[in-house]
């Protein structure tokens, strides 16, 4: 029965990470921004909800993600407004579905771990890793799925010198990817254990 309601604690818990979702979306501190880099933590609160609260928590958070990902493309975010005038629906699957399914599978990977016994002791640690590359999978997956043969991509593509679609997702994503996704890692990680430990 305890799997099946959400506590008063809990509910308190995913509109925290809700306010903290929107308030990382639409302020200067949603971003870390060094010369050449801008790392995003707007997983961050994502993937602790996953792991603390569950796979449907997580799909709910993401989807908060995803929809200030969307409204972003009104005007804010000059990529995604681009999108937006080529084809509004799949900018939307893009932004949010994408988002969604990262927040549910962080969630179910982690309950999968946790039954694992050989990584059950990682499993809180995987989890926030996964979170991240999965947003980063899904995000990069569904945008070159509709949009890759677009000229808007076509010409940042080219202008990196990819000459498929596997060289693009690289040279896009490059090592922004990588240091968000340890960033993420590092801060989601320390969130969910103390979450974790004051709850229990």
């Amino acid at each position: 029965m305890e799997k099946k309601k959400f506590s008063t604690r809990e509910f308190v818990e995913m509109a925290l990470l809700t306010a903290i979702i929107v308030l990382l979306a639409f302020t200067p501190i949603g971003y870390i921004r060094m010369p050449g880099l801008e790392i995003t933590l707007i997983v961050v609160p994502v993937t602790v909800g996953a792991v603390t609260l569950g796979p449907v928590a997580g799909a709910v958070l993401g989807g908060v993600f995803g929809l200030t990902s969307f409204i972003q493309c009104f005007g804010m975010s000059p990529f995604g407004a681009v999108l937006l005038g080529i084809q509004p629906v799949f900018t939307f699957f893009v932004c949010v579905v994408s988002r969604i399914l990262m927040g549910w599978l962080t969630g179910v990977a982690y309950q999968g771990m946790l039954k694992a016994n050989r990584i059950r002791r990682a499993s809180l640690l995987l989890a926030n890793l996964i979170g991240p590359l999965l947003n980063t999978l899904f995000f990069m997956g569904s945008l070159v799925f509709f949009f890759y043969h677009t000229e808007y991509i076509q010409d940042i593509a080219s202008s990196l010198g990819a000459s498929n679609a596997l060289l693009f997702v690289v040279a896009f994503v490059g090592v922004n990817g990588v240091v968000e996704a340890l960033a993420c890692f590092l801060v989601g990680s320390a969130i969910s254990r103390a979450l974790l430990a004051v709850t229990r």
